[in-house]
């Protein structure tokens, strides 16, 4: 029986919590102090791959909110927390 691509196995949330979980545990070793200069290079880059993947997860999360908000008119939506000045119903 053929294998399944793994990013087709993982959702969004769990690509997501995953890629924080490594982040953090990355953050935690550089910060250690015990890796060679060349190794907290390629930790870094990691880092900013891992980072960039989160910050992206997040962005399409709150696209996915706004358009199930007001599928008619996503740029319409308010950030969460946020009451419209403007809105009678809020």
């Amino acid at each position: 029986m053929p294998k399944k691509p793994a990013a087709a196995e993982t959702s969004p949330v769990a690509d997501f919590e995953n890629a924080l979980t490594q982040l953090e545990t990355l953050v935690e070793r550089m910060e250690g102090g015990e890796l060679s200069l060349e190794d907290s290079l390629g930790a870094y880059e990691r880092g900013v791959g891992l980072y960039r993947r989160c910050q992206q997860a997040l962005e399409d999360a709150e696209l996915r909110v706004k358009l199930l908000s007001d599928p008619a008119s996503p740029e319409r939506a308010q950030p969460f927390g946020e009451a419209a000045v403007d809105d009678p119903d809020a």
